[in-house]
C-alpha cells in the first residue's frame, strides 16, 4: 500500500488544521505571547511548543500552554510532543483535562514515547528499552482516555501504570496526535491516535512518510478503524519569500519555502493529492519570525482554505 491520496484520502476543507510552532525559550517570552495572540486573532487552529524539561533555558511546555490559552479566545494549544517518560500518564491526563476545562476544550494532546534518554534520565527517570517505551506508550492511551468523559472511578493495572479508584474528569478526551517514528510506535498510532506528526519535518513527498504511513494504515485497518481517522499533521519549516523562488525544494527534495503563491499551490496539492490533514508552520530563513508568521496566518492559510473550499465545492475532496 502506498501512502498516497488513494490510501489516505484528503479530509474535507474544514477539517484541515493550520498551526504555528512557537519558541518556549525564556528569552523569547514576549515574542511568543505576541505571536500566539496574533495567530489566534487571525484564525489559526493551533499553536505548539516543544517539550524538553531537562533544559533550564526553556519554559515548561504545559505552563506556557496554559498561560497562553488564558490570553486567547479560540486557538488550541499543543505540546509537540509531550515527553511521556517525564510526564506519567495519570498526571498528563489531569493536565490536559484541566486545560480543556479552563479553555473550553482548546487543547490537543501531542504524545511521544520518549527520546533522548540520556537527557531524560538526568531528571531521575528510570530508563526503558525501546520495546518497553512503546508498550508504555500504548498503555498510556488506554489510561488517559479512561480518565476523561466522567463515569465510574477508574482502576487500572497495567505493566507500567497502576491507579486505583480515580475519578475521571468530566470533559471529553482531547484529540491525540503522536510523534511516532519506529514501526512499533507507528502501529500504536494506527490503533489508537487521532493524528500523526511525521518526525524530522518529513513531508508528503519524503521517503520517511512514504514508508511510515502504510504502517499506520495497516495497523488501523487491522483493528477495524478507517485509516482516515488518523490525520497526518506536518511540522513544516520553510522560508516566506517576498518573491517566487527558482526552486522550492532542495536537491534531496526537502521543502525550502517560497512566495505566498508557491506555498498555497504546494499545500493545496498536499491536501488534495496526498491526503494531508494539516500543517504546523515553523518560520526559518532571513525573514523575521514575526513577519513570516503574519504572512503564514494572514495570507497563506486563508488562501489555502479558499482553494480547498473551491475544490470541496467541486467534489474533489473527501467529505
Amino acid at each position: 500500500m502506498s501512502a498516497t491520496a488513494s490510501s489516505t484520502p484528503a479530509p474535507s476543507a474544514a477539517a484541515t488544521r493550520f498551526g504555528l510552532g512557537v519558541s518556549n525559550a525564556v528569552r523569547d517570552i514576549p515574542q511568543t505571547l505576541e505571536l500566539v495572540a496574533e495567530v489566534d486573532a487571525a484564525g489559526l487552529d493551533h499553536f505548539s511548543v516543544s517539550d524538553h524539561p531537562y533544559l533550564g533555558r526553556l519554559l515548561d511546555a504545559y505552563s506556557l500552554i496554559g498561560f497562553a490559552l488564558g490570553r486567547t479566545s479560540r486557538i488550541s494549544g499543543m505540546v509537540n510532543v509531550s515527553n511521556l517518560p517525564t510526564r506519567p500518564a495519570p498526571m498528563l491526563a489531569r493536565a490536559v483535562t484541566s486545560l480543556s476545562s479552563l479553555s473550553g476544550g482548546r487543547i490537543v494532546l501531542g504524545l511521544g514515547a520518549g527520546g533522548s534518554w540520556d537527557d531524560i534520565t538526568r531528571l531521575g527517570v528510570q530508563p526503558l528499552s525501546g520495546a518497553e517505551a512503546v508498550r508504555a506508550f500504548e498503555e498510556s492511551f488506554t489510561l488517559i482516555r479512561s480518565l476523561t468523559g466522567g463515569g465510574a472511578p477508574v482502576t487500572f493495572e497495567g505493566e507500567f501504570y497502576q491507579v486505583r479508584d480515580l475519578e475521571p474528569a468530566r470533559v471529553p478526551a482531547p484529540p491525540v496526535w503522536t510523534g511516532s517514528v519506529g514501526p512499533k510506535s507507528l502501529a500504536v498510532t494506527g490503533r489508537h491516535a487521532d493524528g500523526w506528526i511525521p518526525g524530522h519535518a518529513a513531508d508528503w513527498l519524503s521517503a520517511r512518510f512514504l514508508k511510515s504511513r502504510p504502517v499506520i494504515d495497516e495497523a488501523a485497518a487491522a483493528v477495524g478503524r478507517d485509516p482516515r481517522e488518523v490525520a497526518t499533521i506536518y511540522n513544516l519549516p520553510g522560508r516566506m519569500s517576498p518573491a517566487p523562488l527558482a526552486a522550492t525544494r532542495d536537491a534531496d527534495g526537502r521543502w525550502l519555502g517560497g512566495s505566498v503563491e508557491q506555498w498555497v499551490r504546494e499545500l493545496t496539492t498536499a491536501v488534495v493529492e496526498h491526503g494531508a490533514g494539516g500543517f504546523t508552520y515553523f518560520p526559518v530563513g532571513d525573514v523575521p519570525v514575526e513577519q513570516a508568521s503574519a504572512v503564514w496566518a494572514r495570507e497563506v492559510v486563508p488562501a489555502v482554505r479558499e482553494a480547498l473550499a473551491a475544490q470541496n465545492a467541486g467534489g474533489l475532496l473527501q467529505r
